[in-house]
């Protein structure tokens, strides 16, 4: 009977050791099963978080939406006082029409510097042709002196005529440079106006973009989160005010470096979601990770130093959600999921 009780115990011991090799395998995917499905319970929901913040500083005078609201794009989410900003716009345009009349009146002295100039033209061939009046008056009158026909009164005359047709025409040559430097002057000083009407011009731009950011608008469709602006509350710019989550969402799975064996680009992945009861989903890989989790740390492994334990990395995996599935619209960011890949499908 001792005998029978003894096989029995050895029976049951030897069973209860092959089950636990048998989950000991099992576990660590060793042979017999081994299986080409690679899953890993490190993988979240991800999507483009958008954080709302001013471009400029001011107090809040208008909270538009509440916390968890949906949003469309150019929907407005909260308006900054704008009085300041409308006085601004209002200073720069006032400046642009100073500079605009400025260059207008330099139009206008260029104009006069023209006609003077022309004046000026139309006095050298005046004084031209009172000079050859001269000129002949005194070659009648030289060889009449030299014979003492004429009066030495005459003479004297007919030679200051002659010397002021002279210094006349001088006079006029002068002139004639003078206005065309008053043009030249009129045409440098024009180009300085010109640059100053489009400096006050791009002031006006800046004033108006300055006040349109005074509404804080959504820049895309999507879901808000808690909205932390509050009626009166002064703000700066950069101050985060609340944060936008587009509809776009995909999934970063972690896998071993070890399971990536197989999996490509394109290939289906089926997940399951802890908030919706472990639902199963389907996606695809879109693409994989350029390095290792480990290299993007902000402190990275140092392996050449000290002793080394060699520990499996992680590779990012980006995986993109099948359409058409209704349970994806309840997909939100930083949900834990389950991914499964099947790397002998192709």
């Amino acid at each position: 009977m001792t005998r029978i009780f003894r096989s029995v115990s050895t029976y049951v011991a030897l069973a209860i050791g092959l089950i636990g090799l048998g989950i000991i395998l099992y576990a660590w995917r060793l042979p017999p099963f081994v299986s080409a499905v690679e899953t890993t319970e490190n993988a979240y929901v991800r999507g483009q978080v958008t954080v709302i913040a001013p471009q400029l500083a001011g107090y809040v005078a208008d909270v538009a939406v509440q916390d968890f609201a949906t949003v469309k794009q150019g929907d407005l989410l909260l308006r900054i006082d704008d009085r300041i900003y409308a006085q601004k716009l209002e200073q720069a345009r006032a400046g642009l029409a100073a500079q605009r009349a400025a260059l207008a009146n330099s139009d206008q002295s260029r104009a006069a510097a023209e006609a003077r100039l022309r004046a000026a033209v139309a006095n050298v061939a005046s004084a031209e042709a009172a000079l050859r009046t001269a000129e002949a008056n005194w070659g009648r009158i030289e060889p009449l002196r030299e014979r003492g026909v004429v009066s030495q009164t005459s003479t004297d005359q007919s030679q200051q005529a002659l010397d002021q047709a002279r210094a006349a025409l001088t006079a006029t040559n002068a002139a004639v440079d003078v206005a065309r430097q008053d043009i030249q002057t009129a045409v440098v000083n024009r180009q300085s106006l010109v640059a100053a009407v489009e400096g006050a011009e791009a002031a006006v731009h800046l004033a108006e973009i300055d006040l349109s950011n005074t509404r804080v608008i959504a820049p895309q469709n999507g879901r808000l989160g808690e909205v932390s602006a509050r009626l009166g509350q002064y703000v700066s710019a950069g101050t985060q005010l609340m944060a936008l989550v587009p509809e776009q969402i995909w999934i970063i799975a972690n896998f071993k470096e070890t399971q990536l064996a197989g999996m490509r680009v394109g290939q289906p992945v089926s997940f399951t979601v802890d908030a919706l009861r472990h639902a199963r989903l389907t996606g695809r890989i879109e693409r994989f990770s350029p390095a290792a989790g480990s290299e993007f740390s902000v402190i990275r492994p140092e392996n050449a130093t000290g002793n080394f334990i060699k520990i499996a990395q992680r590779v990012p995996v980006r995986i993109a959600v099948d359409p058409g599935q209704p349970l994806a619209a309840e997909l939100a960011p930083g949900m834990s999921v389950v991914v499964s890949v099947d790397t002998a499908q192709h």
